[in-house]
């Protein structure tokens, strides 16, 4: 067997500061994405834990540390009090939640915004869920730090699908709350001084900008815009007109 895939490489070309990355169908039939990094490459499947595996028989390590608490629970009538993650259960949940990582930036960058935001989503959960239950608060922190990002990329996917269908107004709401969201994980853990450093808020925000700037306007905001202009141009009929417009307008909603 020849392990040698210098014949790949070559044919792609590693670019620095960009994310070059590619899907395809694999011998198993299965989707798989690589991520061309300046070393080589990483290859992961697109649906399921990205590295194939089935930890301890369950899809993920997440999985299987949830139907441990289940267990707890309904050991103990239904309460999760005593149920505790060991810092090694969190290093592995921190090992796996970055291969989630890799694979949702990914996803951005292919543009599949509903894999970005399935897998973002899956993330935020498990930052919660060692919140909650880790005995070393210094291992929770070792997932929260990553929370802004992952809800800006969470944020960029949730928006672009709402352009994609032209609900400008949705894209724009999306990212004012995931600004948000940014901002009250910031002040919950009285570091709101950060804010003004965040780099996820800061592209987020300039988003916002270009959003806003380029926001078709409404129907109402194009017939206000005509009484305007129809009364500077001292074109009373025409004013008329557009005021029936905006009544009826008005009466409709």
């Amino acid at each position: 067997m020849n392990f040698d895939i210098s014949h790949l490489l070559d044919q792609w070309d590693y670019e620095p500061g960009q994310v070059v990355v590619r899907k395809f169908k694999g011998k198993d039939g299965q989707e798989k994405i690589q991520l061309r990094v300046d070393l080589g490459l990483l290859q992961m499947n697109a649906n399921g834990r990205p590295d194939g595996k089935r930890p301890f028989g369950y899809a993920s390590i997440y999985d299987f540390f949830l139907s441990k608490l289940k267990q707890h629970a309904a050991k103990n009538d239904g309460s999760e009090e005593g149920f505790t993650l060991k810092a090694e259960d969190c290093t592995k949940l921190q090992l796996e939640f970055l291969q989630f990582h890799h694979r949702y930036i990914c996803f951005l960058q292919l543009e599949d915004y509903e894999g970005a935001t399935r897998d973002t989503g899956r993330n935020l959960e498990v930052v919660d869920f060692v919140e909650k239950f880790a005995e070393v608060p210094e291992m929770a922190w070792s997932l929260q730090q990553f929370r802004p990002q992952v809800l800006m990329v969470r944020t960029r996917a949730q928006a672009t699908q709402k352009l994609d269908i032209e609900n400008h107004v949705g894209a724009i709401r999306a990212v004012e709350e995931g600004l948000e969201a940014i901002r009250d994980f910031y002040q919950s853990f009285g570091r709101a001084d950060l804010q003004d450093q965040s780099s996820e808020m800061q592209a987020l925000q300039n988003w916002l900008t270009e959003l806003e700037k380029t926001r078709p306007m409404t129907k109402r905001e194009k017939l206000e815009l005509d009484l305007n202009e129809a009364v500077k141009r001292e074109d009373y009929e025409a004013a008329a007109r557009v005021r029936d417009a905006l009544k009826n307008l008005e009466s409709s909603e």
